[in-house]
C-alpha cells in the first residue's frame, strides 16, 4: 500500500517564481513526464483543471495549481514539449490541459495501453497492483478540487496518481511489443492526441435523465426551457447544473404541471430553502412553454443523423439487421483471436453507420475506404475491412 509519494508530499507551486524553479528541476529530469489533472465535475460548470500533477525522473512530482498561474504556463509549455507525455485516460485530461496551453508532443496511454494488452479491469489502481504489485490510496477522485487550501491528503492521492505511471507505461509497452500490438498502440495514442474537440451537441436538453417520460412536444417544450434556464444559472455561476436544480426535479415539475408557485413548491426539491427563491422564476419558464406557437414546439422524435435504434432494425430493414449481426460476430472473432475488447477494434457507431448504409462499393478495398473516412485507424483497417466486406454481403 503506497499511502504518500516516496519523497513525502511536495507543497503545491501557485507562484511564479515556485513556477520557474520547477520549470528548471523539469529541465534537468530525464525521459517522459507523467501527466494528471485534477478537475471538479460535479461541482463547477466548466471541466477546468485545479491541479496539475507532473513527475519526471531526476526532478521528482511537482503540484501545480493551474488557477493563480492561467496567465503564466508558458515556460511550463516549453518545458512539457521536450518530451513524451503519460498519462491514464488521457482523453479526460487534454482538453483542460489544452485550455492552459500545455499540449503533449507525443502520447502514452496506459489506459488505452491496458485495453489493447487484453486486460480486463483497466482502472489505474488495477493495472498498478497486478503489473507492479502496489496498491494506490484511494478515494478523492470525486472530491471538489475546486476548493483551497487543498487538504494533505488530497495532495497525496494527486500525487500517487503519477507515481508510478512511467513504470507501468514501461511494462505495457513490453508487454504490447511481446503481442505485437505496439504499432496499434502507437496509432491509437496519436489519434488521441490529435482529436478536435467534439461538435456541441444541437439538442442537448435531450439528455435530461428520464425525458423518456415526457410524451408530448408541449411537455418537452417545457423541459427545454427548464434546461435552458438552469444551465444559463449554471455557467454564470460556475456550478454543475445538478446543483442548481437536478434532472429529477426537472422532469418531476413537467409531468406534475404546477399551476402555481405554491403548487411547484410542494414537489420534490422545489420546496428546499434555496430552491423557494427562483420557485417563481421556474414557474415562469413553464408558463413560457405552455404558450409557445405550435412551430416552435420541439419534435416528439429524437432527430439524429445516424441509423435508428438497433431493437428497430429487424422492422424497418430487415437486410441492414442481417448486415449488422454478420458484422459482428466477425469482429468478435477477430477480437477475441487478438484479445481485444471488440468496442477497440472498431467504434460501434461506425459499424453501425457502416452496416445500416453500405458503400456502393463492397468490395475489402471499398469497406478500407469508408472505414479510413469514418477515423479509424490502419490497424483497424487491416484487420477488418475483409471480413467486414463479406458480411455487408448478408440478407435476411
Amino acid at each position: 500500500m503506497l499511502t504518500e509519494p516516496a519523497g513525502g508530499t511536495p507543497p503545491v507551486i501557485d507562484d511564479v517564481d515556485a513556477l520557474r524553479a520547477a520549470c528548471e528541476r523539469l529541465t534537468a529530469g530525464t525521459g517522459p513526464f507523467a501527466v494528471d489533472t485534477e478537475r471538479a465535475s460535479g461541482y463547477r460548470y466548466w471541466p477546468k483543471a485545479y491541479l496539475v500533477q507532473i513527475r519526471r525522473d531526476g526532478a521528482g512530482t511537482l503540484l501545480i495549481d493551474p488557477v493563480p498561474l492561467a496567465e503564466h504556463l508558458q515556460p511550463l509549455a516549453e518545458v512539457l514539449g521536450e518530451a513524451e507525455w503519460v498519462l491514464h485516460a488521457a482523453s479526460q485530461d487534454l482538453p483542460c490541459l489544452a485550455e492552459l496551453g500545455l499540449t503533449p508532443p507525443s502520447l502514452f496511454d496506459t489506459e488505452l495501453a491496458g485495453r489493447l494488452a487484453g486486460h480486463e479491469r483497466v482502472a489505474l489502481g488495477t493495472l498498478v497492483e497486478k503489473l507492479l504489485g502496489y496498491t494506490l490510496e484511494k478515494g478523492h477522485s470525486a472530491a471538489d478540487w475546486s476548493k483551497r487550501p487543498l487538504p494533505r491528503d488530497w495532495l497525496n492521492y494527486a500525487a500517487l496518481d503519477v507515481e508510478l505511471l512511467v513504470p507501468l507505461r514501461d511494462t505495457l509497452e513490453r508487454e504490447l511489443d511481446e503481442q505485437g500490438k505496439l504499432d496499434w498502440a502507437r496509432q491509437e495514442f496519436e489519434a488521441v492526441r490529435t482529436a478536435p474537440a467534439p461538435a456541441p451537441r444541437a439538442e442537448p436538453w435531450r439528455r435530461t435523465s428520464g425525458v423518456h417520460k415526457v410524451r408530448t412536444a408541449r411537455g418537452l417544450a417545457a423541459v427545454r426551457a427548464l434546461w435552458e434556464a438552469r444551465d444559463e444559472m449554471a455557467r454564470k455561476r460556475d456550478r454543475a447544473p445538478s446543483r442548481v436544480l437536478p434532472d429529477s426535479a426537472i422532469i418531476n415539475a413537467v409531468l406534475s404541471d404546477p399551476g402555481t408557485t405554491e403548487a411547484l413548491q410542494a414537489l420534490p426539491v422545489f420546496g428546499g430553502r434555496v430552491q423557494r427563491r427562483y420557485a417563481a422564476m421556474w414557474l415562469k419558464h413553464l408558463k413560457a412553454a405552455k404558450e409557445l406557437p405550435a412551430d416552435q414546439l420541439p419534435s416528439t422524435a429524437n432527430h439524429h443523423d445516424g441509423p435508428p435504434p438497433v431493437n428497430r432494425w429487424g422492422d424497418k430493414d430487415p437486410d441492414a439487421a442481417a448486415r449488422l449481426a454478420a458484422a459482428r460476430t466477425a469482429l468478435s472473432d477477430i477480437a477475441e483471436r487478438h484479445t481485444l475488447p471488440v468496442e477497440n477494434l472498431l467504434l460501434p457507431d461506425l459499424l453501425r453507420r457502416t452496416c445500416w448504409r453500405p458503400p456502393a462499393d463492397r468490395s475489402p478495398e471499398g469497406v478500407a475506404a469508408v472505414l479510413t473516412d469514418g477515423g479509424a485507424r490502419q490497424w483497424q483497417v487491416d484487420l477488418t475491412a475483409e471480413a467486414l466486406s463479406a458480411a455487408l454481403h448478408a440478407s435476411a
